[in-house]
């Protein structure tokens, strides 16, 4: 018994941990799950003056309920001039215009009213987000706002039982909020000047490689010849070995027939 003891325990012991890990990974998946289940837009950041494709990501967290109507609102201190959407199947968009607080620079030109908001709404329940569901929305927006470093774009969920939900509360500090608001980094423009320089060491690479491509044809043109008769005198090498080689077998065999030596014609005895 003093033997046995022992192995059962050890046995025991990994199926406990197996046991425990398999209660643990439910949590852990949900709790995952819950973290993350959020109104996200992707990409998360944009060049400052450049026209985005943003993607706003609208998971349904509802057990019960159809997300039924998606709102994005856009900023009025530092405006887009233009935003047009993406069709959805089943879903309506609409673009809202209002009146800026104030008169904004763009361009040269001088903007008073821009895009406020965007909404989309199920046109009927079959096309609402359902549980388990999440759905995309895309919508091209620009300028990109120059002189600012994010763009907060608070969004509002309405679910078919009437729940809404508003992800509007904006991180602080290293915390993420519970409920937040979708963030577009801006990146400020690049300049000419680098451009200009990417392209004059472009054009530079472009000239080296064509030298050394020209250089690489001439020197295999006028190595041909040699190339050719190295091969040459490579098979004559091998076919002198093949010779030497069939000439020793041929005397061995001759040798093992007759039973003489090969080289005197006196029989060994």
């Amino acid at each position: 018994m003093s033997r046995t003891t022992p192995v059962i325990t050890r046995a025991l012991r990994p199926r406990r941990l197996v046991g425990a890990a398999a209660l643990a990974l439910p949590a852990l998946v949900l709790g995952a799950t819950a973290a993350s289940a959020h109104v996200t837009v992707t990409p998360d950041a944009a060049e400052a003056g450049s026209y985005a494709t943003l993607t706003f990501k609208v998971p349904n967290e509802s057990a019960e309920a159809s997300t039924t109507a998606v709102q994005v609102d856009l900023p009025t201190d530092t405006p887009f001039t233009s935003v047009s959407v993406e069709p959805v199947p089943g879903w309506t968009a609409k673009v809202t215009q209002a009146p800026l607080p104030e008169p904004v620079e763009v361009h040269g030109t001088t903007v008073t009213e821009a895009p406020a908001s965007i909404e989309w709404t199920a046109d009927d329940a079959d096309a609402g987000i359902a549980p388990g569901e999440f759905l995309r929305f895309t919508v091209s927006a620009g300028a990109v706002p120059d002189g600012v470093a994010e763009i907060v774009l608070p969004a509002t969920q309405t679910y078919s039982d009437g729940e809404v939900v508003a992800w509007d509360q904006e991180a602080s500090g290293d915390a993420e909020p519970e409920l937040p608001a979708p963030v577009l980094q801006v990146v400020p423009a690049a300049e000419d000047g680098g451009h200009g320089a990417a392209s004059a060491a472009g054009a530079g690479d472009a000239a080296t490689d064509a030298h050394t491509d020209a250089a690489a044809e001439d020197g295999g043109s006028g190595t041909l010849p040699l190339a050719l008769g190295a091969a040459g005198l490579g098979l004559g090498l091998v076919g002198a070995v093949t010779g030497v080689t069939a000439l020793a077998r041929t005397r061995a065999r001759a040798t093992d027939t007759d039973g003489t030596d090969g080289t005197d014609g006196t029989e060994q005895r």
